[in-house]
This record gives structure tokens, C-alpha cells and sequence, in this order.
């Protein structure tokens, strides 16, 4: 269930898929719920969109992104989430390579948040999450029957803000840390095979806010990811054979990956293969430079790598940003991979951004109650 963990809105997708520590939207709900008190806003909306693979040639594949929350006191925030990621239609054949039906394949992960500030700089936060993956109904062809896979899961995270400003100028800076342990959950099979972990992802990213005065403002963010997972072993082999010992391959460097799920989760640190020049090549780098006008006005840059040995996903992105009314805003993400013939090519992200402010809307109707009298 790889969709767990795509980037789903333009802000952070502009920043090369950072945002651990990023100032919080409704989006926070996928990338820190901890950050959510601390949201300027009393509640927020966002939906995002993303037509996936286009660049070879699909054109029935998109991820969307839907988020919000809402502050129920000083000190606590709920939020809600819904990830969906429609893979198309895919067609069955026979052995004979007659047709033998089709159906649209399809996940979607639906999430509840709950963000509690334990102190005046530090919060915590907690996800549920309900995962289903659906790629080929419950289907029988060819003699081998496949099903819909689920499972429930959760996310851990805390943040730490501090912020120095001079009122007048308006100089300063705000530095912040955050880190989420997310998807942790149950192993998950299509009847097919034995289970399989869901993709557990540690975070833990910086935001470094540079105020230079009362209209502008640079944030510089960097994320380290590392999947929590079992790294696959070498397996003894003999001519290009793999050993058995009975039913199970001989496993010559690693530990075996059929493991319970807390034991793949804490074991992921130790597991590879070549030691720990292997475990540093799982974590991936995400990092991106934003710049503000005004509140009103964003570019955005950033960088993506991922060790080639690891999946090699290594690209640049760019992004923009406007905030109309200090409501709504819209922002748009673009991706330039590193290397030619990546799938991942012309993908671009759009996000719609809603905020709603209590104290603002307690004010427009005071001033209409003050005109009436």
C-alpha cells in the first residue's frame, strides 16, 4: 500500500515532499497532527488532486486528498481525513488470453486526528486509521482467487515550536521540530500470499522560519524519512540456486522478514543486509525553500532523494501559492525528475485551502450588529 505515504497536497509537494515541521493547514492531518494547535485558524478544509502517471501514457489514475479540523478549545484540536487513489481499470484474461472481466482498482485510507498542546510550545498527536485496498474485487480467474485487503492503523507525532519576533520591525525567527511514526498497524494479504507489513514510516523533519520584516519571510524545511519495514535478506544460494532448509530459504546475510509486527518495526534499524551503511542508504531526504509576500504570495523549490540502491526516486520540485482574503488560498506543485524515463514525470499537484477564523467571524458579525443599532 504504497498510496500511504505519497505526498498528497501542492504546498509540501513543492517543497520536495517536506513537511514534518512545515507551519500547520488542515494538511497536517497526513504530515504532523501535533502541529494542528497550532494552526492560526479556528478550523480549516483542504482538497487535493493529482493525476498520476501521465507522463507514459495513463490517463485514468489520480490520488486525491481530502482534510480538515477543528479547534475545540484552546488546547485541543480533532481533524478528519480521506485519502483515495483510483488506479484505473484493469483487465482480466485466461490462460488462453481471452477476456475475462474487468474492475476498477481502487484504495482509500480514512483518518480521525486528535492534537493536544501539553505545553505552551510543545503538542502531541495521535491518528486512527482505516486502510482498504481493493485491486481486484473479490475476484476468481485463472484458478487463483484475490480479495480486498484491510487493515487498521496509527500514527504517533509530536512538535516544538519557538518563536522570536520584534514587533516593530518585525524581524526574527521561528525554529521548529517535528516527527511522526505513522501506519502503524496489523499485516495485511490478497489471499494470495502470506502477510505483508503496510508501509510504516519514520519522520522526523525541521522548519527554520527567517523573518526579515513585517511583509516577507523564507522558510527552509528538511525531512528524513526511513521505512519501517523489513529490509529482504540474501538468501544462501548455490549456482544461482537459493538453499532450503525444508519449507524455508537459507538466509545467508539479514534476518528473516517474516517477522510479527512490532519486531519488523524495531528491527527495521538492524535488519539489512550490509550492516549499517545499508540502514543509513533507507533514509531519504526531503528538503525545500519557501518564500512569502505578505502572506499573500508563495514560491516554492525543493529536492527529493532516495538512495538509487533503495528505489532511486531522486528529483527537483517547484511550486506557487496565493492566499486571497487570509481565507482561501489555492497551491500548485510541479516535479522535475533527476534521471530521463521516470514515471513520475510532469506530475503536478493542485490544493484548495479553506481557513475559517472564529474570532474574525465573531467580529464581522459585531460590527453588523453595531451598524443596525
Amino acid at each position: 500500500m504504497p498510496f500511504l505515504n505519497f505526498t498528497p497536497d501542492a504546498r509540501s509537494a513543492g517543497l520536495g515532499d517536506a513537511g514534518a515541521a512545515l507551519g500547520a493547514d488542515a494538511n497536517a492531518v497526513f504530515w504532523n497532527p501535533a502541529k494542528l494547535v497550532f494552526a492560526e485558524k479556528d478550523q480549516g478544509l483542504a482538497l487535493s488532486y493529482t493525476p498520476w502517471l501521465r507522463s507514459i501514457g495513463v490517463d485514468d489514475m489520480y490520488f486525491t486528498f481530502l482534510s480538515g479540523y477543528k479547534k475545540v478549545s484552546k488546547n485541543d484540536v480533532i481533524g478528519l481525513s480521506l485519502m483515495y487513489f483510483d488506479m484505473g481499470t484493469i483487465d482480466f484474461t485466461t490462460i488462453l488470453g481471452q477476456p475475462a472481466g474487468s474492475f476498477n482498482s481502487r484504495e482509500y485510507a480514512l483518518t480521525a486526528s486528535y492534537s493536544r498542546r501539553l505545553f505552551q510550545n510543545f503538542s502531541m498527536g495521535v491518528n486512527l486509521r482505516y486502510i482498504n485496498s481493493n485491486l481486484s474485487g473479490n475476484y476468481s480467474v485463472n484458478g487463483v482467487s484475490l480479495k480486498p485487503a484491510s487493515t487498521a492503523a496509527f500514527d504517533i507525532s509530536a512538535f516544538y515550536q519557538n518563536e522570536v519576533r520584534d514587533d516593530i520591525t518585525g524581524k526574527g525567527f521561528k525554529w521548529a521540530f517535528g516527527g511522526i511514526i505513522s501506519n502503524i498497524g496489523g499485516k495485511v494479504t490478497y489471499g494470495t500470499s502470506d502477510p505483508a507489513p503496510i508501509p510504516t514510516n519514520l519522520k522526523l523533519g525541521t522548519a527554520l522560519t527567517l523573518y526579515t520584516d513585517k511583509f516577507n519571510k523564507f522558510n527552509f524545511i528538511l525531512d528524513l524519512n526511513k521505512l519501517m519495514v523489513p529490509t529482504p535478506p540474501v538468501y544462501q544460494t548455490v549456482n544461482g540456486v537459493v538453499q532450503y532448509n525444508g519449507i524455508n530459504p537459507i538466509i545467508a546475510q539479514g534476518k528473516n522478514p517474516n517477522r510479527p509486527t512490532l519486531s519488523s518495526i524495531f528491527g527495521s534499524f538492524s535488519d539489512a543486509p550490509d550492516g549499517f551503511s545499508e540502514e543509513v542508504k533507507e533514509i531519504n531526504i526531503a528538503t525545500g525553500i519557501e518564500y512569502w509576500y505578505n502572506e499573500q504570495f508563495a514560491a516554492r523549490v525543493g529536492y527529493y532523494h532516495e538512495p538509487r540502491l533503495k528505489g532511486g526516486r531522486q528529483y527537483f520540485t517547484t511550486g506557487l501559492g496565493i492566499r486571497l482574503q487570509q481565507k482561501y488560498g489555492i497551491d500548485f506543485a510541479y516535479l522535475i525528475p533527476v534521471t530521463q524515463g521516470s514515471p513520475l514525470a510532469q506530475t503536478f499537484r493542485i490544493s484548495l485551502i479553506i481557513d475559517i477564523d472564529k474570532k474574525a467571524k465573531s467580529a464581522e458579525v459585531d460590527d453588523a450588529d453595531d451598524s443596525l443599532e
